[in-house]
């Protein structure tokens, strides 16, 4: 199996995949079995990948979706032709108003609302709160120019998890910060992944661009799971073309 994060692995931030990209996966499809685990909810999902897929029901068999850092499990029912939730680790209203209350607090010491919002800087996704530090519709390029080395998602997301230590806290997306309950994230997720394949983690490749420490890829890599190191989609596609040629 092959295990991609989404945003700048397979997507500009936010986009969706390019055509390049989603003929690339079409095939891998037919060969692999392949899963997307990221921070973004099921339905950036459909908007990001696929609604941009143009395969056949059984391919979509062969495709794993864990939204939400690997807090939620989706996978296609042929015969119904239809995304089907296999779990949902969600988090209880009262620790999601903690978890805002930290998110809201430690923006504000960093001086991080005063920025100009493409729509909320804190979003719910059932089981990750999310946030964006200039709302979860920003423009790509504005997405990128806010914090090109990570500096500011760094120092917010050490901040805040001094606040809420029984959470999980990392760096997300361009300009996010996603929490999830204590243990759940992408470790978690493929965890559970790989139990319901029936593989080992040596059968597994991840490909993400948060693989640093305490960036949210980071936590398959430290699970054992064989790892390679992306900074844009491009960069997979390549990777995902040399694959193809020798399978």
């Amino acid at each position: 199996m092959i295990a991609f994060d989404l945003d700048n692995t397979l997507a500009d931030s936010k986009s969706p995949i390019a055509g390049r990209m989603a003929a690339l996966l079409g095939e891998l499809l037919t060969r692999l079995q392949v899963c997307v685990i990221s921070g973004g909810s099921f339905e950036q999902f459909r908007t990001q990948l696929l609604h941009r897929l143009v395969v056949s029901p059984a391919s979509l068999g062969a495709l794993h979706l864990l939204p939400t850092c690997g807090t939620r499990y989706y996978r296609y029912g042929v015969d119904a032709e239809e995304w089907r939730q296999v779990y949902a680790e969600d988090i209880s209203p009262k620790d999601k108003a903690v978890i805002v209350a930290a998110l809201d607090q430690g923006a504000a010491t960093l001086g991080f609302q005063n920025a100009r919002l493409w729509g909320s800087q804190v979003e719910d996704r059932g089981s990750q709160v999310t946030f964006s530090a200039l709302g979860q519709n920003a423009p790509v390029a504005e997405k990128e120019a806010w914090d090109p080395d990570d500096t500011k998602k760094r120092t917010l997301r050490d901040l805040v998890a001094t606040e809420i230590p029984g959470f999980e806290v990392r760096v997300g997306g361009s300009t996010s910060i996603d929490v999830t309950r204590h243990g759940i994230d992408k470790a978690y997720g493929m965890t559970m992944l790989i139990a319901h394949l029936g593989i080992a983690k040596a059968d597994v490749l991840f490909v993400g661009d948060r693989l640093e420490q305490g960036g949210n890829d980071h936590p398959v890599a430290a699970m054992g799971v064989d790892c390679v190191a992306v900074t844009r989609w491009q960069d997979t596609a390549l990777l995902v073309e040399t694959i193809l040629a020798v399978t």
